[in-house]
């Protein structure tokens, strides 16, 4: 067999492999190119890998199944937000459609140890996290700042600024590493950070800052990018020339690109990448091949910028639909187990707008109270004249 015969794969160890080209079939570039992992195809039909084949047969069906729960549930809760926004009770929602697998798959692939640091999209994330989705839209109800313990949950709170989370998981994992929790060999002490990011973000500089610094510490952390393919309105090739894993190399750590729409390619390539972490390998760039099928925000209008035919092509590359087929051929699953599952979805769906719709508004004046670190007389000069500003409305009625 000659090198034309095979297309090299980075790992997320470093080392140049090999696969057959029945391992990564060729791909135009608009659909992931050659070099993009991926383990089942559109119509659910597994494909090999010699490396990445052990880690899914690890899973057992009832792991497996689980995923397909994740995915269904993830995308009912994501379309009740979308609606609850649409009728006035969110100020803002920024939906992951498209992105369940992307999410789940790296999200179920952590250990509880683990750290992640997302965007504000990253609701599939905080669904393996444990976060209650309810406490997802606490933020853009306007209710409260996050509603959840970061440090219970190993979960940050979103961040909506593009890019900064990168610098705050980097450091984050250098301070893992100063704390001795890296290559240790125990399995419930080695930790891995992940950061979630855009294609957008990695024209921020904030990005490029944070994979300097985890290179040149060989930090335990794994830049986990969804490419959309859509940075709001500016397409892929207004960002960059060349595929985003290639920044990887340009800061001395390997990188990769999976098919974001296969969750079970995610979940392997995401393991393999914190698992390197943890043994003290450094730091990966993970480039998750996907689309948003929605808008950036339900403020966002995609028809301005984009045509309808793209989003029908990425309509047959649903993960849902292929991940369903694969455990259906497989028999993995039965229709009584996907009946459950919508049943249960339709559940979770009514549970949140209950529940979102019965949160208490905070008390107005509770603003000013966590300006500063520690009491302030500026901020307690301001909240004074704010609450008697508001008591002389009471005394009018």
């Amino acid at each position: 067999m000659s090198d034309s015969d095979v297309a090299p794969l980075e790992t997320a160890y470093g080392v140049q492999h090999h696969v057959t080209r029945a391992d990564a079939p060729e791909r135009p570039a608009h659909e992931g190119g050659p070099e993009m992992v991926q383990l089942l195809t559109p119509e659910g039909e597994r494909v090999p890998h010699a490396e990445l084949d052990a880690i899914v047969d690890e899973l057992s069906d009832e792991a497996l199944r689980g995923l397909y729960r994740d995915l269904v549930l993830v995308r009912r809760f994501d379309a009740e937000a979308t609606a609850l926004q649409r009728q006035g009770e969110l100020g803002l929602w920024a939906s992951l459609l498209g992105q369940e697998a992307a999410q789940v798959g790296s999200g179920r692939a952590m250990r509880r140890q683990d750290y992640a640091f997302p965007t504000y999209r990253e609701h599939g994330v905080a669904w393996c996290r444990g976060v209650d989705p309810v406490n997802l839209l606490g933020m853009f109800r306007g209710v409260n700042h996050g509603g959840w313990d970061p440090n219970e949950k190993n979960f940050h709170l979103y961040t909506i600024i593009i890019g900064a989370q990168t610098l705050h998981a980097t450091g984050y994992a250098m301070g893992v590493q100063r704390d001795g929790d890296v290559g240790t060999g125990d399995e419930q002490r080695d930790t891995a950070v992940i950061a979630y990011f855009g294609d957008g973000a990695t024209s921020q500089g904030d990005v490029s800052e944070a994979l300097v610094f985890a290179g040149v510490n060989n930090s335990p952390v794994v830049f986990f990018c969804q490419n959309n393919q859509w940075a709001i309105s500016e397409p892929n090739e207004k960002q960059s020339r060349a595929p985003l894993w290639h920044r990887a190399r340009g800061f001395g750590f390997p990188g990769i690109r999976v098919d974001g729409n296969d969750v079970l390619a995610v979940y392997a390539v995401t393991k393999q990448a914190l698992d390197a972490a943890r043994t003290g390998q450094g730091p990966t760039f993970v480039e998750a091949f996907t689309y948003r099928m929605g808008a950036h925000t339900t403020s966002d209008d995609p028809t301005k910028y984009r045509v309808s035919a793209e989003v029908e092509v990425w309509k047959h590359r649903d993960p849902i639909e292929r991940y369903k087929r694969w455990l259906l051929t497989t028999e993995r699953a039965d229709a009584g187990f996907f009946d459950a599952v919508e049943a249960e979805a339709d559940e979770l769906g009514t549970s949140v707008r209950e529940r979102c719709l019965a949160m208490p508004d905070p008390d107005a004046s509770s603003m000013f109270d966590h300006v500063y670190a520690d009491p302030h007389p500026v901020t307690a000069r301001e909240k004074a004249a704010f609450e008697a500003y508001h008591a002389s409305f009471e005394e009018v009625r």
